[in-house]
Formats: C-alpha cells, structure tokens, sequence
C-alpha cells in the first residue's frame, strides 16, 4: 500500500509541476520535457497496482514501444513520397522521408549490434566485439539516432497536446498570420485554411471582435498577403469595418510586432488571439513572449500527410536558437557518454 501512495504522489507531482509551468505560458520549450516526465511517470504506479500481472504489463509496454519503434521510420518514408507527389520536389518536402531513412538507419546499425553480442561464441569474442572499433562507431551512431528521434518525439507529443486543449472564445483582437499567395494575388489552400478558422473564432466570439490579416508584398506577388486575405474575408462576409490591414511585414516575427502595434495604437480591451495553421502555432507564440505580446494561439486545419514534415521544420526551427541547440548538445554529450561507460564497464566485467 505505501508503495501504491508514494508513486501515486510522484506521478501527481510531475503532472502537478507540468500543468502549474503550462498553464503560465504555454510558449515554453520545458513543457515538451515536463509532459514527457509526466507521462513516463504513470508508469511506476500503473505496474505498482498491477499486483499478479507485472510481468504481462511490462511485456505489452514494451511490445508496443518496439512496434512504434519499427513502424515509425516506415510511415514517414511514405510520408515523405506522399509529400513529394503533392506538394512538389522541393527541400521542405523532403524531411518526412529524409527522416525515415535516418532512423531507419539506426534502428539497424542498433539491431546488428545486439545481433553481434548474441553470436559471440564465448567471453573472450564478445570481449572482443566490445572492444572493436566498428562496434563502438556502430552503437554510438545508432545511440545518436535514437537520442535525436527521442528528442523529436517530445516535440511532437507536445504539439499534439497544444491542438487538443480547450481554448477561450472571447477576444478583442485576431491576428492572422499570413502565407504565399497562388499566381501572386490568389489565397492558398493553407492560407484559406488559417482565414476560414479565424472566420470560425470570428462568429462564435460573444465581444465586438476584429480580424488583423497580416503578411506584406513578396518580390513575386502582385498584391500584398494582407490584400489577399482581405478580399477573401469580405467574399466570405466579414464587414470591412472589422478587418484591420498589417501589410508591410515580411517574417512571422514581424507579422505579430506590426500587428502588435497597431493593437497598441487603438483604445479598450486587448485581448488577442492569432491563427496559423497548427502546427505553426508554437513557434508563433514564441515569438509572442519574445515582443511582450500576451495572445492565444489558435490552430487552423492541416491536411494530414502535411503534418510530418512541417512538424520536423517546426523542431528545426526551434532548435536553431541558440540556447536550444546548446542543450540539445548537452544533452547529446551526456548521452553518448553514458553509452561509452557501459561499453567499457560490460569489458571490465568481463
């Protein structure tokens, strides 16, 4: 029974400190690591009250891990070739199946290697094996793989998290982030996606609400992004009087400091939220926190096979600050460095 509490309250704290750090700002990059420790927190008390089936509950766990292992590389690889044929041959598109490849790669260099270590034929040989060079490079890169995938995954459950939480309906202010226009003057499937949910937030907000379509001219548009999605919101009903323009911006950053301001410049409440398409919402809020800019993120609908990758250049995009890339080398150094201690400890037990 005190073992049954005492995990019980362990799992009750990690979710207790994942919530109380969420529900503050939920921009926060430690919420990816806080929702995973919470999750896998679940899993000492779910085997505590197992009583009589310990074992069967530790060998479904795993089976299903290793089937998720298995599988992954697999989806994103014809994810990736469901990408190229839809959305064209070009670099962004490539990630899901670049990705697949990658850890497809590490999941054999790893499986060889326990394949090796279970064909030694006595104590000396595998020795041997633990000593050599191409086993050590093998592990290492498969160990590599799989601290890159892990990392990844937290990004990813995180995402999923963001989508499915309720969200609040009474705002003052809607910014919508904009996105390249077809022919230079058209909305694009993406772009309509972000202008029909902000529609959506629009009708179903109880307080005088206004939308700020927001994106500038691009060198090969014929009108600016905030044009475009103007005429698609008039087309669609919107009264012009509740459409506010922010068209000189040329990044996602400047999308919401222009916008920013031209909330500050207007009298009465400030309540803002800003729409893109979900999986961009993270990284938006991001920069939210960065101009002091106090919004809610709200997730427009992403055709599914788009997912993947966009999610995969969402986490690139993140880890390309500075202070995150920092960590996740830390993190890296830490990790290889315990897998080189157990290669070493396993020879010296030998």
């Amino acid at each position: 029974m005190f073992a049954i509490i005492m995990t019980f309250l362990f799992t009750a704290v990690c979710w207790g400190v994942f919530w109380f750090s969420f529900s503050r700002d939920r921009s926060r990059y430690r919420n990816c690591y806080l929702l995973f420790t919470a999750i896998l927190s679940g899993f000492p008390f779910i085997i505590t009250i197992s009583g009589d089936y310990v074992a069967e509950v530790i060998f479904f766990t795993f089976l299903i891990i290793l089937l998720g292992l298995l599988i992954t590389p697999f989806f994103l690889m014809i994810n990736g070739v469901v990408m190229l044929k839809k959305e064209g041959r070009q670099l962004p598109h490539v990630l899901s199946l670049a990705l697949g490849i990658i850890i497809l790669i590490g999941e054999v260099l790893v499986i060889s290697s326990l394949v090796a270590t279970f064909l030694a034929d006595d104590i000396e040989s595998y020795k041997a094996l633990l000593g050599s060079v191409p086993y050590t490079a093998a592990t290492l890169m498969g160990m590599t793989i799989l601290y890159g995938s892990m990392s990844v995954l937290i990004f990813v459950i995180y995402m999923l998290l963001l989508q499915i939480m309720p969200l609040k309906s009474d705002f003052d202010y809607v910014i919508i982030l904009g996105a390249g226009l077809i022919d230079g003057e058209k909305v694009s499937k993406l772009l309509s996606d972000r202008l029909d949910k902000a529609i959506d937030v629009y009708r179903k907000d109880p307080s005088p609400t206004k939308l700020i379509p927001s994106g500038g001219k691009g060198s090969d548009e014929k009108i600016s992004e905030a044009e475009a999605m103007k005429r698609y919101l008039l087309e669609k009903g919107i009264p012009e009087e509740d459409i506010i323009l922010e068209d000189r911006s040329t990044t996602t950053y400047e999308n919401l400091t222009n916008s920013k301001q031209l909330i500050e410049a207007r009298e009465g409440r400030k309540k803002t939220a800003l729409v893109s398409n979900n999986y961009h919402v993270y990284r938006a809020l991001r920069y939210c926190r960065k101009i002091g800019l106090k919004c809610t993120g709200i997730g427009g609908h992403t055709a599914f096979y788009f997912w993947p990758s966009a999610l995969i250049r969402e986490y690139i995009a993140v880890h390309a600050e500075k202070k995150h890339a920092i960590i996740f080398v830390l993190g890296w150094i830490a990790f290889m460095a315990l897998t080189i201690l157990d290669i070493k400890g396993q020879i010296s037990l030998l």
